[in-house]
């Protein structure tokens, strides 16, 4: 990180955060910071359910809620952008103040709530974006709709056509009763329409399902079995978390869902029991805690196809996307081998015990 990046970093961490994340989007599309030269590495150039990526980092959703920086995003080095969460309506969301961050744990809640414009304007700006990259939409629903199955479908109706993949968001803790959707007769129709409404697009995207890390065992097991029987396409493992577990900061007890480093082991963990009774037969995405090339690296080896971040940005900048990239490619190198795909699942097992002490 260049000396200006990293003073431009330090002024947002003092600044109000929502403030902070609304300027960091304003200053991508201002070509700030300066477009860095990423390094393609071969043995991570690789593809989750057809698409094809030049490395296994992508982006999480609730970064871009607006698809307001697609281009200048998918210039930082990023294999994969997910924006989003977008809903048929536009929503102010919760009220302020809303996103915390909490240095010492290295870590962030918020609850912001599904805050966006609108899926018409979301599509608009998906239409007209000229970078080529590989880039998917998180579906969301409206806080006051009565028909919240439908809000899905209607997104995933307007704004498919110009995105590459589709991501049904039920594991938001902000939207009131939205995680009821994690039950299985709920998901299972949930899953069918937007499967359903996916077949009458003219570009069959891949379906992608992001779950809540606060799970039993017996619902890891009903969403594997809902994800074999449907062909969903790749489960996103996890959202955010409304555990508390050993947080030091005291803004702890701020309602809202936290990500971050704490949330690492609970995250890899509900990721590393779905790879085992998935198999290989449903692709992994996981997400959280990721703020090194040893996160990631983690992350594959319990059973994640790709990776995706976003708090980590909070603590380390942009350039966090080339750094992981960097390092990935020097651990496969040092260890022999070949390609990135010959490590996803191959010690799972050994995360399938959940311990905050042992990550």
């Amino acid at each position: 990180m260049s000396f200006l990046e990293n003073a431009g970093l330090k002024l947002l961490q003092l600044s109000n955060p929502e403030f902070a994340h609304n300027f960091a989007i304003r200053a991508l599309n201002f070509g700030l910071p300066a477009k860095r030269e990423t390094l393609v590495f071969e043995n991570l150039k690789t593809s989750i359910c057809g698409l094809k990526l030049d490395n296994p980092i992508g982006l999480a959703a609730g970064f871009d809620k607006n698809a307001e920086a697609v281009d200048a995003l998918l210039k930082c080095g990023f294999g994969f952008i997910e924006v989003g969460a977008i809903t048929p309506k536009p929503q102010p969301g919760n009220p302020k103040p809303r996103l915390f961050r909490l240095p010492k744990d290295q870590a962030v809640i918020n609850r912001f709530g599904f805050n966006n414009l609108g899926m018409e304007i979301a599509a608009e700006r998906l239409a007209k974006r000229s970078y080529q990259g590989i880039v998917g939409i998180n579906l969301g629903a409206n806080k006051n709709s009565t028909d919240r199955i439908k809000d899905y479908t209607k997104v995933l109706q307007c704004c498919g056509p110009f995105v590459d993949f589709a991501t049904i968001n039920v594991s938001s803790p902000n939207t009131e009763n939205l995680r009821d959707f994690q039950e299985k007769i709920s998901l299972e129709n949930l899953v069918y329409q937007v499967l359903d409404c996916r077949y009458n697009l003219k570009n069959k995207i891949p379906i992608f399902l992001k779950i809540a890390p606060d799970l039993s065992l017996k619902q890891i097991d009903d969403i594997a079995e809902i994800a074999l029987k449907m062909d969903i396409d790749a489960i996103v493992a996890t959202n955010t978390t409304t555990d508390r577990q050993g947080i030091k900061s005291k803004l702890k007890n701020e309602k809202g869902g936290l990500s971050g480093k704490p949330l690492f082991p609970k995250s890899t963990w509900v990721l590393a029991h779905l790879s085992e009774r998935l198999n290989n037969k449903v692709a992994l995405i996981g997400v959280g805690g990721i703020s090194s090339a040893i996160d990631a690296y983690q992350k594959l080896l319990a059973g994640a196809t790709v990776v995706q971040l976003y708090t980590g940005l909070v603590y380390n900048g942009l350039g966090l996307v080339s750094e992981i990239n960097n390092g990935l490619n020097t651990i496969l190198t040092k260890q022999g081998v070949n390609h990135v795909s010959q490590i996803v699942g191959k010690e799972r097992r050994d995360y399938l015990k959940f311990n905050n002490n042992i990550f």
